[in-house]
């Protein structure tokens, strides 16, 4: 086959591939790439017996402009890297490889580190821990590579990286997708008021009873061949709870400064991973604006005309802002601060979103509230994803509504419910934990069927009281998700309660001690915390039917349908609904979206009692009227002083 091939660098690696390849193609050979590679040149080898970041990233330099391929081997720390392979023109390149290696590995901050310092030193000439015979391995596998490359035929480490145990030889490959923040091979577009405009397409449900437009399970060799890989993913470790009340599975996701759990609760661990994954990735694509450049960097008194007047999402008050080492300012309308396109509902047009209210994890300099993952959802189309997060919001909304303005919920007659997978849930969970289950109904005047779940300890150790939230159009189906979120906090604050009882005393006479989001769960697992929920839990008032509590409503067969419903609700109360779409590129090009729903003038759940937001948000003293539970409206002094206890 007439192929030019060049190999650059130096070593064992180097010159086995290229006794190899020089029988059946033309090889030339360069130290570095100081000298300049040959035009005629249709493919490159970067071979090194250590790892090179200086080199590579002089590879991508040189061949991405020139439109010459390239596959890179190298040892490192005693293993094989081959790949992945770099086509000029796409995405995903070296850079990308060594990013979702670093990542998924347990010492990241570390191996970033070495990264840096290796990029400065150039290198060393050869890994302490590369035998000859590991790199003949590894010869091998880059050769066949090499071959199939100019070939035209599949390509191994397309997408893909050999990682080569140099002490008993075994191979293993793994995904790779292209880093959407990469500075060498990124394509990420402007973010611009265009791209914003949403136009709500048909999204056909999967069946009659159901409010998805995509299987979960119809995904499953997607979502853990492209996201779930313990050395390369961006999800890198999963753990089977084979204790727990139902299937749960939790799965990994490393960040620099933490790994963050996420988990899936279902009736089968199979069904329980693939929602693990999805819960993944849509944390994930929240904490950062990653297929879109942020360019607005304007202060609202600016542009104000066409964006969210941050004052309508809630804020702290003036003693939260004086605060010693408050990690907020108070919002200054004329202090610049970075914007992001989002789309009204209410006004129908896009609108500017400050860019930490749409990405949680930022502080993007003026940084006047702790925003959460608050109407943060995934979905099988952007209706649904939408949907969804509009879901979360109304959820977090009607617990925070119930808490800090007391109301007396109805209390709901379980066994008024003719569904036996529910009744089997709440048996299984009440016999196997010992705590008994009462719901409540906190539907506020959107009308969204919404509940607060309380599980109370019959046994004389452990927690006292656990508390969740549900909300869907079909009321069982809030239920269902909340037992299955009582079931799985159940186990895991029982396990921490006990030993640190101590602490938790202290935070019920110190609110301010209150700082994490397990805090506000913990705290209400003393008995002396009861009585903070005697609103709620006054069993005088008489047990209400799911039929007497909760409204039929309208059943489509598209899931837009549901949506436009729940939209158009909104706008006769008068509140929009503001989406910022934040999906992220490994997701999209599996046809899933995720989204940033907010709410203005509904309560955005928060965590550590010193983020409380509710300045500003007068709804909350208002709706009690509304909804019957009070005869005035309230005043702030009137409110719930103390830490909310959701999960």
């Amino acid at each position: 086959m007439n192929a030019n091939i060049v190999i650059v660098g130096e070593g064992i690696l180097a010159d086995c591939v290229y006794r190899e390849l020089s029988a059946e193609f033309k090889v030339a050979r360069l130290i570095d790439f100081e000298a300049e590679v040959p035009e005629m040149a249709d493919f490159v080898l970067v071979l090194h017996d250590a790892w090179c970041p200086y080199v590579h990233i002089k590879a991508e330099e040189v061949l991405r402009p020139a439109g010459i391929p390239w596959l890179r081997g190298f040892v490192s720390f005693g293993e094989g890297v081959i790949g992945p392979l770099v086509r000029p023109g796409t995405e995903g390149c070296s850079q990308c490889g060594d990013t979702r290696r670093v990542m998924a590995g347990r010492e990241r901050k570390e191996m970033r580190r070495l990264q840096q310092k290796l990029m400065t030193h150039k290198g060393m000439p050869s890994d302490p821990w590369a035998s000859r015979t590991g790199l003949l391995q590894m010869a091998q596998l880059l050769i066949v590579e090499t071959r199939r490359a100019l070939q035209g035929e599949t390509v191994q480490t397309a997408e893909g990286l050999f990682l080569i145990n140099l002490r008993t030889l075994e191979s293993t490959l793994h995904r790779i997708l292209p880093d959407p923040l990469c500075p060498v091979c990124s394509q990420v577009f402007d973010d611009s008021s265009d791209a914003a405009h949403i136009s709500l397409q048909p999204s056909p449900k999967i069946s009659a009873d159901s409010y998805r437009c995509r299987r979960v399970d119809e995904m499953k060799t997607v979502l853990t061949k492209d996201y779930l890989d313990h050395r390369t993913g961006f999800l890198n470790g999963k753990m089977l709870n084979l204790k727990s009340i139902f299937a749960d599975v939790s799965v990994n996701l490393p960040l620099i400064a933490e790994d963050v759990g996420t988990a899936g609760r279902t009736h089968s661990y199979a069904l329980s991973e693939l929602t693990a994954i999805l819960e993944g990735l849509e944390r994930y694509c929240g904490l950062a604006p990653r297929s879109k450049r942020t360019v607005v960097h304007e202060s609202f008194n600016n542009v104000k005309d066409h964006a969210l007047d941050p004052v309508k999402v809630g804020g702290h008050t003036k003693e939260q802002y004086n605060q010693p080492d408050a990690p907020y300012t108070a919002f200054n309308p004329d202090q610049p601060m970075n914007w992001v396109w989002g789309y009204s509902f209410l006004q129908e047009r896009p609108i500017l979103v400050p860019e930490q209210l749409a990405y949680y994890s930022m502080g993007c300099g003026h940084h006047f509230v702790f925003e959460t993952s608050n109407g943060c959802a995934l979905g099988g189309s952007l209706e649904e994803a939408i949907f969804y997060g509009i879901l979360e919001v109304v959820e977090r909304d009607s617990f925070l509504m119930t808490w800090y303005a007391q109301l007396p919920l109805p209390r709901l007659d379980l066994n008024s419910v003719d569904d036996q997978e529910l009744q089997l849930m709440i048996h299984r969970l009440q016999t196997l934990t010992g705590f008994d289950v009462h719901f409540f109904n906190s539907t506020m005047e959107n009308g969204i069927p919404s509940v607060w779940g309380v599980a109370k300890n019959r046994k004389q150790t452990g927690m006292n009281l656990v508390c969740t939230a549900g909300t869907h159009p079909d009321p069982i189906r809030a239920v269902k998700g909340a037992v299955h979120e009582l079931a799985g906090m159940i186990q895991m604050l029982e396990e921490k309660f006990e030993g640190n009882r101590e602490t938790y005393m202290r935070m019920l006479h110190d609110s301010s001690l209150v700082q994490e989001m397990e805090d506000h769960s913990l705290l209400y697992g003393l008995p002396e915390a009861e009585e903070r929920l005697q609103f709620l839990l006054d069993e005088s008032r008489p047990r209400r039917t799911f039929d007497e509590e909760f409204k039929q409503g309208a059943r489509h067969t598209d899931l837009t349908d549901d949506l436009k419903d729940i939209l158009a609700q909104f706008q006769r109360l008068n509140l929009d609904v503001i989406v910022v779409d934040v999906t992220a590129p490994e997701i999209r090009r599996n046809g899933l979206y995720c989204v940033k729903v907010l709410i203005p003038g509904m309560l955005p759940m928060t965590f550590g009692h010193q983020f409380t937001r509710l300045a500003g948000l007068d709804r909350v003293l208002r709706v009690p009227v509304e909804l019957g539970y009070a005869k005035k409206p309230l005043k702030m002094e009137d409110l719930n002083p103390y830490p909310h206890p959701f999960p």
